[in-house]
């Protein structure tokens, strides 16, 4: 009893993870393709900057904040020198 309802509550954490993952990643993309051709039109009609980024860029993007995240976090903790 107690071991299936470990699997369950294992099972349930492991989908709201993957499910806050790709609502993270869409919410990614959305803002990117909200924002960049608004900030740099200039430059989205060159070619220099995309308007529209992949899902693996969006990854990308998404673990680049969250280590920079985690960094800010470590140092705001420890508090001011």
């Amino acid at each position: 009893m107690v071991r299936s309802l470990f699997a369950a509550i294992f099972l349930g954490g492991i989908i709201a993870a993957a499910l806050a993952f790709i609502i993270v990643l869409l919410l990614v993309k959305l803002l990117w393709a909200w924002t960049v051709p608004d900030l740099f039109p200039g430059a989205v009609d060159q070619g220099l900057i995309a308007g529209t980024i992949s899902w693996m860029t969006a990854i990308k993007i998404a673990i680049f904040v969250a280590i920079l995240s985690a960094f800010a976090g470590r140092a705001h903790a420890r508090g001011p020198r």
